[in-house]
C-alpha cells in the first residue's frame, strides 16, 4: 500500500507573525528601503514602531530604556523619527536621539490624531499610536528641527513658571474679595508670597537675558518697539526662536495670527485664525493693546481698520500680526524701531 502523504501542521500564529517579520526585514535589507520610526512617549513607557519592517517593541521610560532605543535606532538609521509633544516628557529621548545624529521631528498630537482618523485608524493604544507615528513620518515627512539649546530651554522654563505664578496670583486675588474672614489672612499671605516670587522670576529672566550678548541685543531691539516690554521680549526669545529666520507669512501662521480661508464652491466664509503657540499669542495680545495707545504706527493702523468697519477683535488680531511682522523683520535685518521705515523694509 502507498503511504498517505504526511499532513504538515500549520505553524502557530505567533510563529507566523515572527516569520512575517523576518521576511519583511529581509526584503527591506535586500531592497535598501528607507525606514521610518515612530515613538509613543508616556510617563512610564516608550513604544517604538518601524514603518517598513513592521517591528515594534516597548521599553521603560528611563535612562536604561532611552539608551536601548537610541542604540537600536542608531543601528537602523531611519530617515526620520517622529514623536508627539507630550508636555516635555519627550525631551530626554529627543535630546538623546539628536545627540546620536538621528533626524527627529516633534509634532503636534492633534495633527497625528487627525491623520489616524483619516487613515481609518480609530482604535488607540500605545502600540497603535507608535505605528501611526511611523506611518505619519513616512507619509507626511514633517521637517526635522534641532532641539533648543540648554540656555533656551531654561529661559522657556522660567517664562512658563512666571505665567503660572501670574495665573495663581490672579486667582488668589479674586478669591480674597469674597473669602470668609477665617481664611482671608491665609490667602493674603499666599498673595504676598506670589508677589515676591513674581519679582524673583522677573529678576531671573533679566539676568539670563543679560548673560547672553545675542539675547541682550535682540531684547533691546524688541523693546524698542513701543508696546513691547521685558516680559513680551523674553517670551518671544524663549518660545519663538524662529523669529527673524522665517518670512512674515510663516511666522504669522506659526504663532496663530494668520487667518485661514474657509471657502467652498460659491460660498466665501469668514476667515479665522487657527492653531499656533498660545503662550506667544496671549503675550502678544497684551502688548498689542498697549501698542494701540502708545505706538503711532499701530495706532493709525488700528483706527483705519475700525473706520473701515472691522470688529475690534479682528482689528486687534491684524495689529498683532503687524507687530509680529515688524519684530520679525527687525531681528532679521538687525534694526531698531523706526516709525519712518518704508513698508518694503518691514515686509
Amino acid at each position: 500500500m502507498n503511504a498517505e502523504p504526511e499532513q504538515l501542521s500549520e505553524p502557530p500564529s505567533s510563529d507566523r507573525a515572527s516569520q512575517g517579520h523576518l521576511k519583511r526585514k529581509a526584503e527591506c535589507k535586500m531592497k535598501q528601503v528607507d525606514e521610518y520610526a515612530g515613538v509613543d512617549v508616556s510617563k512610564a513607557q516608550l513604544d517604538v514602531a518601524l514603518r517598513v519592517s513592521g517591528r515594534h517593541w516597548s521599553v521603560t521610560n528611563d535612562e536604561t530604556g532611552i539608551a536601548e532605543v537610541v542604540t537600536e535606532l542608531h543601528a537602523i538609521r531611519p530617515v526620520l523619527i517622529v514623536l508627539e509633544a507630550t508636555g516635555h516628557l519627550e525631551m530626554p529621548l529627543t535630546a538623546a536621539l539628536l545627540a546620536a545624529g538621528l533626524a527627529v521631528a516633534v509634532v503636534n498630537p492633534r495633527q497625528v490624531r487627525d491623520f489616524a482618523k483619516a487613515t481609518g485608524q480609530l482604535a488607540k493604544t500605545d502600540t497603535l499610536d507608535a505605528q501611526v507615528l511611523a506611518h505619519f513620518a513616512e507619509a507626511v515627512r514633517p521637517p526635522a528641527r534641532p532641539l533648543p539649546d540648554a540656555n533656551t530651554q531654561a529661559l522657556a522654563a522660567v517664562v512658563t513658571r512666571r505665567r503660572q505664578v501670574v495665573e495663581m496670583l490672579t486667582a488668589e486675588r479674586n478669591r480674597c474679595g469674597s473669602a470668609p474672614a477665617a481664611i482671608r489672612p491665609r490667602i493674603e499671605q499666599h498673595i504676598a508670597w506670589l508677589v515676591e516670587e513674581l519679582a524673583d522670576l522677573d529678576t531671573d529672566l533679566q539676568q539670563r537675558v543679560q548673560a547672553s550678548p545675542a539675547w541682550q541685543t535682540q531684547a533691546q531691539m524688541l523693546q524698542s518697539i513701543p508696546g513691547i516690554g521685558p516680559t513680551t521680549a523674553c517670551t518671544l526669545l524663549a518660545e519663538l526662536p524662529e523669529l527673524g529666520h522665517l518670512d512674515r507669512r510663516k511666522i504669522a501662521a506659526l504663532v496663530g495670527v494668520a487667518p485661514f480661508n474657509r471657502d467652498s464652491g460659491p460660498r466665501h466664509r469668514q476667515r479665522h485664525i487657527w492653531g499656533g503657540r498660545t503662550a506667544v499669542r496671549t503675550t502678544l495680545y497684551m502688548a498689542t493693546l498697549v501698542a494701540t495707545r502708545c505706538n503711532p504706527v499701530i495706532q493709525r493702523f488700528y483706527q483705519r481698520l475700525l473706520e473701515a468697519g472691522k470688529p475690534k477683535k479682528v482689528a486687534l488680531t491684524a495689529c498683532m500680526r503687524k507687530i509680529l511682522t515688524i519684530a520679525n523683520a527687525m531681528l532679521k535685518h538687525n534694526l531698531y524701531w523706526n516709525p519712518e521705515y518704508p513698508s518694503q523694509v518691514i515686509a
